[in-house]
C-alpha cells in the first residue's frame, strides 16, 4: 500500500476517488492497514422498520456515487418470526397460527429457515462490501461465526460451529445466522440469545432443524446476561475477527 509522504493529505496520495466509496478518514485508517466499521446501535425496533434501515444502506453501497461506510446495525427486536428463502412449508394458515401467538411474521430474502427474534436478543446486520474484505460469502459466514465463538469464549462459554447452521453450545443453538449477499453488499446476519424468553420458540422448530435445542448466554451462565452487556464483547470480536476499526456513531440511520 502506498505510504504517505510527509505533508502530503490522504486525499493527495489517493486521489479523488475514494477508496471502496468511502471517505477520506476511512482511507487514512486504511493506510494504518484497517478498514473502518462504522456502528449504529438501532435500540429496540420492530422488524419492518430494521429491514428498512438495511435497505437504504444496501442501496447506497449499490449507488457508487455515494460515499457510504461499512456498517454494523446492532438493535432488537419486538417479538417477530422470520423466514428465509426457502418458504414452501410455511404456507398461510402456518404464518396466522404464529401471529395469533402476538408475534409479526416476515418473509425474507436470507438464507435459512423459519428464527425468532424478540427482546433480550442481541441482533447484529452487518452491511458490508466485501471488497473492503475478502470477496468470498463462504469466507464471510466462517468469520461470523468466528465472531460469535470468539464473544462466547469472552464469556467463558465453549461454542462451536456444527454441520448445521449457526453457533452451539453442544447440542444446542446460542445464535442463528442468516445472510444475504448481492454484488458482494451484505446483509442481515447474526441473532445471540443473551436473556431471551426461550418459551417463544417451543412454537416452531428452529432453523429447520429437528432434533436440537436453543440456549443463551443466560442459560450458560446461570445468571442474566443483557444485550448491553453483550453488546461490548460482540464489537471487540468483530473487530478481532474482521481485523477492522469499529467506529461509533448514534446518529447513522
Amino acid at each position: 500500500m502506498s505510504q504517505l509522504r510527509s505533508g502530503q493529505s490522504c486525499a493527495q496520495s489517493f486521489g479523488e476517488t475514494p477508496l471502496c466509496r468511502l471517505g477520506y478518514m476511512w482511507i487514512c485508517l486504511m493506510a494504518l492497514g484497517k478498514t473502518t466499521v462504522r456502528v449504529v446501535n438501532l435500540g429496540r425496533i420492530s422488524y419492518g422498520q430494521a429491514l428498512q434501515v438495511q435497505q437504504k444502506h444496501v442501496r447506497q453501497h449499490l449507488d457508487k456515487s455515494s460515499e457510504v461506510p461499512n456498517t454494523l446495525l446492532l438493535c432488537e427486536h419486538y417479538p417477530v418470526y422470520t423466514i428465509g428463502i426457502r418458504q414452501a412449508q410455511y404456507p398461510a394458515k402456518e404464518e396466522e397460527r404464529l401471529k395469533s401467538l402476538g408475534a409479526e411474521f416476515f418473509r425474507t430474502n436470507r438464507g435459512g429457515l423459519i428464527t425468532f427474534h424478540g427482546p433480550g436478543q442481541l441482533v447484529c446486520y452487518p452491511i458490508l462490501d466485501l471488497g473492503c474484505f475478502k470477496k468470498s460469502v463462504r469466507w464471510y459466514v466462517c468469520e461470523l461465526e468466528k465472531t460469535v465463538i470468539r464473544l462466547c469464549n469472552k464469556f467463558g462459554i465453549k461454542a462451536a460451529t456444527s454441520s448445521d447452521t449457526g453457533v452451539w453450545v453442544g447440542n444446542n443453538k446460542i445464535c442463528a445466522i442468516g445472510i444475504h449477499c448481492g454484488r458482494y453488499i451484505t446483509s442481515h446476519g447474526i441473532a445471540l440469545n443473551c436473556n431471551t424468553d426461550m418459551r417463544w420458540f417451543d412454537n416452531i422448530v428452529p432453523c429447520g432443524i429437528v432434533g436440537k435445542g436453543v440456549t443463551s448466554l443466560s442459560l450458560e451462565l446461570g445468571r442474566e446476561v443483557t444485550t448491553p452487556e453483550a453488546t461490548p464483547r460482540l464489537l471487540e470480536s468483530f473487530s478481532e475477527t474482521f481485523n477492522c476499526h469499529m467506529l461509533p456513531d448514534k446518529d447513522g440511520t
